[in-house]
């Protein structure tokens, strides 16, 4: 039994994202909240937001033991990106890429 939560075009890079789900890949979700709870990083807070998210459809859609609910993969895929431009020396301009990201969560029972 799976469950699953998606996150589109949420305003975090993906690379930024990747460094908080590899803290929580493999964990037990109530230890993943627990451990999201106490980190300053932007992109925790999006990824507990999402992991209450699969749990609650795990428990909408199925007959599910929360308590025994993992984590089974959690990623995150590039989104478009916004493109924008500052004025930079000498009349010249330099890019600024506001990049977005897909989360995707995979809860599975123990």
């Amino acid at each position: 039994m799976e469950a699953r939560a998606v996150a589109r075009y949420a305003k975090i890079s993906p690379q930024k994202a990747g460094l908080i789900m590899d803290e929580v890949r493999g964990k037990k979700v109530d230890e993943a909240v627990r451990l999201l709870s106490f980190s300053p990083k932007k992109g925790a807070r999006l990824l507990k937001k999402l992991i209450n998210s699969a749990v609650a459809n795990a428990q909408a859609n199925k007959e599910v033991d929360v308590d025994n609910l993992f984590i089974k993969r959690v990623y995150a895929d590039q989104g478009p990106m916004m493109k924008r431009f500052r004025p930079r020396a000498m009349g010249r301009a330099s890019r600024i890429r506001k990049r977005t990201s897909h989360l995707t969560v995979i809860l599975s029972e123990a």
